[in-house]
């Protein structure tokens, strides 16, 4: 969902056991003075979540939990940076909480760490967007609920375009020379992020390449991959960037005030930019990269897992029914009433009347035609060693294809682990 409110959530490799076991009493003390929520007897359950960004939420996650009367939930609602390196390390404990969310990775399966949800999502299976349900599938089995899809885009102010004579870009080269001129004493021509990673998948997907491809090898490595990592240089090296914003990208802060004339983020900042500036925002996905170049969304969200290491596990997979489930109104509370996100089950998106036109609908819509979902198989250990091309090639300025090779080393091990 809506990143987390202090960082961009780390994208470091995922199990830190060392790390893990000195973390593990920072985080009891997050979220410790909760107490408990649940108002019945039985169960006591414990749930993690990153602190989201928008207003309201901690509140409402709390109060949902309240209504539950089968168990006692206590929420860990957890502040600071490094989300996962937090969540992680706490699941190698006697601590670890019942129920977790996070993002679907082949390695919390393969390491028995979450439970199979398939019993009490198969049923309504057909209510879910079918790419969130492949994105959570193991062998037939279905791991993890998705609460919530989270498309990413660059948002735009139109008149400052017109007052720069720029059009909407179509390529990455546009986009380049949009920036450019936009840059004014006082206005940045856009924000990709502090350290620009927000954007290395979008890049990969609209050089018409892919992270993996479906014999689960190496598809990011290609020569229109590489060539978009140098333009990507060009624009870091051209003065014309944002790269010290108050706030990273997830919070839309660095354009409502006018720092940036183009942002990335995600759709969950909608209200609060429309808020802020009326009229005067549009939205256009990640330019084409190269002659094979196709427009690209990220789909970001999370997804309720429960820990199948846990003392609670039936208790918790009942709760994760009830709430994400069952509970219809919740869900669509969560997905509508903080920020903008889609709800990715069917009949509530249907009906989701606030995302039906103007900008939110045109959000919608480029989720729907250039969005990219969640690769199981695409591991954090992956993600940071692209995070570490973006850093190489773009920030230090090194070759990209010897960046994107050293990032073939890491990923490969990685495949080897998983998939033998």
């Amino acid at each position: 969902m809506s990143a987390l409110s202090n960082n961009n959530w780390s994208r470091r490799s995922l199990f830190r056991a060392a790390a893990g076991m000195a973390a593990a009493g920072t985080l009891a003390a997050c979220g410790s003075n909760n107490g408990r929520s649940g108002g019945g007897s039985g169960d006591s359950l414990t749930q993690y979540f990153h602190a989201y960004g928008e207003a309201g939420t901690e509140q409402a996650i709390k109060r949902y939990a309240k209504a539950y009367k089968d168990a006692n939930v206590t929420t860990q609602w957890i502040t600071g940076s490094n989300f996962e390196n937090k969540l992680f390390p706490a699941l190698l404990t006697k601590n670890a909480p019942d129920v977790f969310e996070f993002h679907p990775q082949l390695q919390l399966v393969t390491s028995g760490q979450v439970a199979d949800l398939s019993d009490i999502i198969n049923p309504v299976k057909d209510d879910f967007n079918p790419a969130d349900i492949a994105s959570h599938t193991v062998d037939g089995k279905i791991y993890g609920v998705r609460m919530i899809d989270d498309p990413q885009f660059f948002y735009y102010r139109p008149s400052l375009f017109e007052k720069a004579k720029v059009e909407v870009p179509q390529t990455l080269e546009e986009l380049i020379e949009a920036v450019n001129k936009l840059t004014t004493d006082k206005v940045k021509g856009a924000f990709l992020g502090n350290d620009i990673t927000p954007v290395q998948s979008p890049l990969i997907w609209s050089a018409g390449a892919d992270t993996l491809n479906d014999k689960n090898e190496i598809a990011y490595h290609t020569d229109a991959v590489a060539e978009g990592l140098g333009q990507l240089r060009k624009l870091f090296t051209s003065g014309n960037l944002l790269l010290d914003a108050p706030a990273d990208w997830w919070d839309p802060s660095a354009f409502t005030q006018g720092l940036t004339a183009i942002q990335w983020c995600g759709m969950w900042a909608m209200p609060v930019i429309q808020k802020a500036l009326g009229d005067d925002v549009g939205i256009f996905p990640f330019p084409k990269v190269g002659s094979a170049g196709k427009f690209s969304v990220t789909n970001g969200g999370w997804s309720m897992f429960v820990n199948a290491k846990g003392d609670n596990v039936d208790a918790a997979k009942e709760y994760v029914k009830w709430l994400w489930i069952d509970q219809k109104e919740y869900q669509e509370d969560w997905a509508l009433s903080y920020g903008f996100h889609i709800p990715p089950r069917t009949s509530i998106a249907q009906s989701a009347t606030k995302l039906k036109s103007g900008l939110p609908a045109e959000g919608v819509k480029l989720f729907s035609e250039y969005g990219h979902f969640d690769n199981i198989g695409w591991t954090q250990a992956m993600i940071a060693a692209i995070n570490d091309v973006i850093a190489n090639s773009v920030r230090k300025g090194g070759s990209p294809d010897a960046a994107l090779s050293a990032a073939d080393k890491k990923v490969n091990a990685e495949l080897k682990k998983l998939f033998g």
